[in-house]
This record gives structure tokens, C-alpha cells and sequence, in this order.
């Protein structure tokens, strides 16, 4: 809490503190700004690729149960593209990871086949083995690229929803 300079009233302010991912830093502290709350500094988490970020604003605010809820409509989007930005590779790396399992357990059970003596057996179970270790990098990028290409327009409607609702807090904030 600090004393206003140009002319002596006192600012009550109210602190938040946000764990967010770090590529989502400009777009937090811009989108921030327009709910009223100025940033204070940042520090990096235990978590890989997170920081926390220290906000303020004033607490006699206008309107704040109306900015309030907007901030609420921006973080709920914010939350949304985090969750689709994951999404993009999840699947694709489900399924190139059960596939290379499949290839792990195929070169097993040639090594066993190896072991035992049969040597045909072996040729039959290891091109499978292989192509299990091949096959799932290339299946990942074509599954991967695939769900970008869907969930892309998804996650710029999500932008244009948290832009908006920005606009709206910051008409708010003018009032």
C-alpha cells in the first residue's frame, strides 16, 4: 500500500499471484493490464517451463464484480488453449508409444526365438520388431500434424473470445 504522489490519497492495493506456462507470459500480462492489475515481477517455478507472475491493482475499483467476471471468462479461455496447445501431441504420442511397445515385445520374443535356435522364427518376429521402432516416429508427426491443423482455428476463435472479453474489462476500467 502506497501513497499516491501527485496528489496524497491513499491506494489500497490487492496482490494476485498466477502460475502460468511460460509461453503464455505476453499474453497473461497483456491481457491482465485490462482487468486493472499491473504486474510486479516474475519468478521461475520447480516446474519445467512455468513461472509465476505477481500482480497488484487498486482496490476501490469500478465495476469490479463485472471485471472480476471477465477476468474469470479470460482465464476459463486462457485454461482452454492450454489444454488444447497439450492435446496436439497426446494422442499422437499415445499411439506412437504403444506401437513401439508392440515392436519392443515383437524383437523379444526374437531374441528368444534366437536363443532357442530358431532362426526362422527369429527372421519373422524381428522385421515386425523393427518396423515397430520405425514406423511410430513417422505415425507421431502425421497424427500431430493432423490434430494442429484441427484444433488451430479452435484456438484462435478461443484468442479472438479472450481479446473480447479484454476489450470489454477494459471499457469497464475507463468508466
Amino acid at each position: 500500500m502506497m501513497e499516491n504522489a501527485n496528489n496524497n490519497e491513499f491506494i489500497g492495493y490487492e496482490y494476485k499471484e498466477v502460475t502460468i506456462p511460460r509461453s503464455m507470459d505476453s499474453v497473461y500480462t497483456d491481457g491482465y493490464a485490462n482487468f486493472g492489475w499491473q504486474p510486479e515481477g516474475s519468478s521461475a517455478t520447480p516446474s519445467v517451463g512455468k513461472i509465476v507472475v505477481k500482480y497488484k491493482r487498486n482496490r476501490k475499483l469500478r465495476n469490479k464484480a463485472e471485471i472480476t467476471r471477465l477476468q474469470r471468462k479470460f482465464d476459463a479461455c486462457a485454461e482452454e488453449i492450454q489444454a488444447m496447445e497439450r492435446s496436439k501431441k497426446s494422442t499422437a504420442s499415445l499411439v506412437a508409444y504403444t506401437l513401439g511397445l508392440i515392436g519392443t515385445a515383437f524383437l523379444a520374443g526374437a531374441t528368444f526365438a534366437y536363443l532357442a535356435g530358431m532362426i526362422a522364427l527369429c527372421t519373422v518376429l524381428a522385421i515386425p520388431g523393427f518396423a515397430g521402432w520405425i514406423f511410430p516416429y513417422f505415425c507421431f508427426v502425421k497424427l500431430r500434424a493432423s490434430k494442429t491443423a484441427k484444433l488451430n482455428p479452435l484456438i484462435e476463435k478461443k484468442y479472438d473470445e479472450m481479446y473480447e472479453t479484454c476489450e470489454k474489462a477494459n471499457a469497464l476500467l475507463a468508466e
